[in-house]
């Protein structure tokens, strides 16, 4: 082969999309019946599941009315006078920005991604968590959204109103690495994205980034790093129950702060 590989080569990022996620989900709700409604304006993406299963046991969370998506299914649950949604399972920053997409067509105002990350960088023993401010583009999906860079970056007005200061957490800030191939972290590869002051390696922050500054949409991702890339015994414990506790505390600080920011106030339950 010669040339460019396609992926690279792209010119058009400013151009519309002729497949759309809002006809896509039109003909979902057609095919399974589903009325017209929007979904809870503050999402969270949960790639692991363990926040999902904590809000269906300790919430009474309940399968959303008006969630049409072909390929997950979305929780909805009230705090704070507030109501949440959630969609687990979404591994790989492919999988995240499709339901990204159909997300914000449906009804987010805002969306929180939190999702396990690998320790690059000792910060101390795992868990804790990372607001990413930056992210490296080790994936694909990043590059159909915006031209070729090294990283993308949280919009910065959203990084000083989501400073993790006073949330009660052991939140850092920093840079983490995308990828897409988890099992070819190479020693290697490692040690230069350690050099590079990278904190840990996840799966769909870059991808994420990219389509909000493209598309103009709030997102927001955290590392919870939780594991030393399995290389010590008992390594990937989470803490109480298995992690979705404190990622449930962090979710509602961040959402009472965005908020209070916007001016909003809670939104009524969809009948």
């Amino acid at each position: 082969m010669s040339g460019e590989a396609p992926l690279f080569a792209r010119w058009d990022h400013g151009s519309p999309s002729v497949f759309r996620p809002e006809n896509m989900l039109r003909e979902a709700r057609r095919q399974k019946g589903l009325q017209q409604g929007r979904v809870a304006p503050l999402c969270v993406l949960d790639p692991d599941g363990d926040l999902v299963r904590w809000v269906c046991t300790t919430r009474g969370a309940q399968r959303s009315l008006h969630w049409a998506c072909y390929h997950t299914q979305m929780w909805e649950w009230e705090e704070d006078g507030e109501r949440f949604g959630i969609v687990g399972c979404a591994v790989g920053a492919s999988f995240a920005v499709l339901v990204a997409e159909q997300l914000f067509v449906s009804g987010c105002r805002l969306l929180i991604s939190i999702a396990s990350a690998g320790q690059i960088a000792d910060l101390g023993p795992p868990p804790y968590y990372i607001l990413i401010e930056r992210a490296l583009r080790d994936e694909g999906t990043s590059y159909h959204y915006l031209p070729a860079a090294e990283y993308v970056g949280i919009e910065p007005k959203l990084l000083g109103l989501f400073d993790p200061a006073g949330l009660g957490l052991p939140v850092y800030r920093g840079s983490t690495w995308t990828t897409d191939a988890p099992f070819r972290e190479t020693a290697e590869a490692i040690e230069r994205r350690r050099a590079q002051g990278i904190l840990a390696v996840e799966m769909e922050a870059a991808a994420l980034y990219a389509f909000a500054r493209a598309c103009r949409k709030p997102v927001l991702c955290l590392a919870h790093v939780t594991n030393q890339l399995g290389c010590v015994d008992g390594d990937f414990e989470k803490g109480d129950g298995n992690g979705a506790h404190s990622s449930l505390a962090l979710v509602r600080g961040l959402a009472a702060r965005w908020r209070e920011a916007a001016g909003l106030t809670p939104a009524p339950r969809e009948p």
